[in-house]
Parts: structure tokens; sequence; C-alpha cells
């Protein structure tokens, strides 16, 4: 079986992701047995704008449901039933225990949820938490959200009903939730922080892209943080903070896709010249640097089987990189060819950028380019790590390079066969 997860923006743009390490996943799925388990994160983003106004701080939340009252199911009785979690109701579906949103108790009592919301979120200023005041309240099913990415859409978002009657019953993992909270702001305020107490113990909570949007003086600044939140976010008005959140991801994101690393590996392995390895980091950086922001701006395009298709030839570019580092040919194709692959990898990238940032952010060019710098030094850096080593056996181990990259670059052909696998089996079920 094939594990994957469904990855949501605000504006509903979904990407389908296959998991890296599917046995291990599955192993530590099948041994998670805290009450959190039974809920699911298909809904993985969360958007705080702050106004920063003469004497308050206006802040408009969206998250998922599911952080809110994960943590609450009650204790399993002696039946093996439990008690639902607030604004929840339980039913069991092939023999597994799920959660409905409770839309009655929800419009019965916004409040109570928007006070959920308000405690899991700490302002802090000169060590003291401001105090909250709750305000309007909304939720939708994932796939009927409206836009948030502006602090007017998320204003215009929170106007209408909690939850309006024609809206069909849905899993709390598929429920958002906006809210607005005033907090009470001292008149000396300068600078705040950030934080959230929120920690529902669900499987993929440590990967939630949280966008903060600060509305002041001049242009709207983004902070970029990625997990619960727990370490204090601190507020300031530098537009480098800010663009260094995204640097910081762009890094984060090709460390963490091991097929990224496993393309940029072979791509140094396969470099037996300094100025081999220069020119095709080059082609690579171009090509994806192109379809990065092309990708991002939607000029690609939407079906169910693109996303599959863009990584299984991402999965096929390792292997093409793998039997060019092992057969040792370097010419004008290759270089050629790895600014092609370049293009497909920038596709990988701007699917991850389109989950964290919105098309209609504000200062989205900065944004864009911190990410892609990012991105570079994160591929500068294996090439740093990579490329003295090889340069070191090369000198005292020259008869055995041959061996040595082939013992190096076949286990990457073994990884990519199985992606391969995988992502043309989701390819062909999509289409």
């Amino acid at each position: 079986m094939v594990l994957s997860r469904i990855l949501c923006s605000a504006d509903g743009w979904c990407a389908w992701r296959p998991t890296r390490l599917t046995l291990l996943f599955a192993l530590v799925a099948g041994l998670a047995g805290t009450a959190a388990a039974h809920f699911n994160l298909n809904v993985n983003i969360r958007i705080i704008h702050v106004e920063e106004r003469a004497d308050d701080l206006r802040v408009l939340i969206r998250l998922p449901m599911a952080y809110l009252i994960a943590d609450k199911l009650g204790p399993e009785q002696a039946d093996g039933s439990r008690a639902p979690a607030p604004y929840s109701t339980n039913s069991t579906e092939d023999e597994v225990l799920v959660h409905y949103l409770d839309a009655e108790a929800l419009r019965r009592d916004p409040g109570g949820l928007a006070s959920l919301i308000a405690e899991g979120h700490i302002f802090r200023s000169e060590g003291r938490a401001l105090v909250p005041e709750i305000g309007r309240l909304r939720a939708y099913p994932a796939l009927k959200q409206v836009p948030f990415a502006t602090l007017e859409e998320a204003d215009t978002a929170l106007k209408g009903e909690v939850y309006p009657d024609d809206f069909e019953a849905t899993y709390v993992g598929d429920t958002i939730v906006d809210v607005e909270i005033i907090y009470r702001a001292p008149e000396s305020l300068e600078s705040y922080t950030i934080e959230s107490t929120l920690d529902p113990g669900l499987p993929g909570q440590e990967d939630t892209a949280n966008l903060v949007l600060i509305h002041g003086a001049g242009d709207p600044l983004i902070f970029r943080v990625r997990g619960l939140m727990a370490e204090p976010l601190e507020v300031s008005r530098s537009l480098f903070e800010a663009f260094f959140t995204f640097v910081k991801e762009g890094v984060r994101h090709i460390l963490e896709g091991t097929d990224h690393v496993l393309f940029v590996f072979c791509l140094v392995l396969g470099a037996t010249l300094l100025k081999d390895l220069l020119w095709r980091i080059t082609g690579f950086t171009v090509g994806h640097s192109v379809t990065l922001a092309l990708g991002f701006f939607g000029f690609a395009p939407k079906a169910d089987w693109f996303v599959p298709l863009v990584e299984t030839g991402i999965a096929l570019s390792i292997v093409y990189a793998a039997v060019i580092a092992i057969s040792k040919q370097q010419h004008a194709g290759t270089i050629a060819i790895t600014s092609l692959i370049g293009l497909l990898h920038g596709l990988g990238f701007s699917f991850v950028l389109r989950e964290i940032l919105q098309l209609d952010a504000p200062n989205i060019w900065q944004s864009l380019l911190a990410f892609n710098v990012g991105v570079e030094v994160g591929q500068v850096a294996i090439a740093l790590v990579v490329w003295p080593c090889l340069w070191a056996l090369a000198k005292y181990l020259p008869t055995r390079m041959t061996l040595v990259r082939g013992a190096l670059a076949l286990p990457c052909v073994a990884i990519a066969a199985i992606w391969i696998g995988e992502r043309s089996v989701l390819f062909f079920e999509a289409l």
C-alpha cells in the first residue's frame, strides 16, 4: 500500500505528495495509541493576521479545528467507547472511530470554541501576556473555505453565519476555523512576541505551515514559521528578519526533501572537475528558478495527475544523475540535460511554496526570492559537504574511485526505483 497525504493551502489548492518513509510511517501510525491519533490533520496551515492599531492588536486567525479539540477526547471506557471531544460527535466507520463536527453545538456556543483559540495563542509585551477579547468566529468545510491571504480577505471571511445550514456534515479533520481576537495593548507597545500553547498530539503537526502577517505602518511583513509555534516569535519591523524566515524554509525544504538531496548528491558525485560541478549547479539553478516562479503563479497544469507525474520525473532524474556519475561522462549535453532537469525540480519546489504562501499575499516577490535563495543555500551546502570528501578520496584512493562511485550511486538508483514505482501508480490512478 502506498501511503500519502493531501496538503491543502488556504485558498483550496491541494497537492498529493507521497510519503518518503512509507514503512516507518505505517509503523509509527500503528503504534500511536493516544486519543489524538484518532483525528486526522488533513488541513495543516495556520494563518495569523495581526493588525497593529492605536491601543490594541486585532488578530484574525485561521487554523484546523483538529488543533483545538484533538486532545480533549474522553477517556476510553470498559466497553471501548469514548465521550466525544467538545463540538464533535463520534461515529464508527469500517470499525474505526471517526469524528464529525457538531454543527448545532457550534452554532449554540461559538464563543466557547473561540476561547480555546484565544487561550492557545499568547501575545506578550515586556514579558506580560496581553488580555484577549473574543470577537467573531466562523467555521468551514475545507473545500468551502474562502480566501484568507490578505487582511481584507480575512475580515470578509469572518462576516456571516457561524456555520451555514447548507454546509454538509464534515469530519473534524476537514474543518477549518476563523476567529477574531482583540488583544488590548499598553500605550508603550513597541515590540511583542507570539506563541501557541496548542499541542494536540496529531501526526504531522510538526509540519504545520504558519504564516504570520503583520499589518502596521508601511507594507505588511510576512513571517514563516513551521510547527506548533511553541517558541515565541518576536515581531519586529525588520524586512531582513521576515525575508530570512522564507530563506530558512527554502533551506529546510531541499535538505528535508530526500529526492532533491539525492539528485544534488549524484550531481556532485558525477563531476570529476570543479568546473564541471559549477556548470552543472548553474544549469540546475537556472532551470528550477524559472519553473519555481511559473509553477507558483499557476502556469502549470492543475490536473490531479500532474503532481505525481512531476514527482515521478524527479525520481527518474536521480537515476540519470547516478548513471552519469558511474559512467564519468563529462560533456556539454550533460549540462543541458541538467538544466532541463532543473525545470522539473522547480515545479516540485513550487508545489511546496504554494502550500505555505498565497498567490495574492503581500510582498509576494520578496517571499518568492527568499525561498529560492534558501533552496540555493541548501543546494550549495550539500555540494560543500560532498565535494571535499570526494576530492580527498580521489587523492588518496585514486585507483578505487570507480568502485567508490558505484557503491555510492547504486543505492541512490535503488531508492529512486522504488519511488518511480510508487509515484507511477499514483499517476495512473489519477488519470
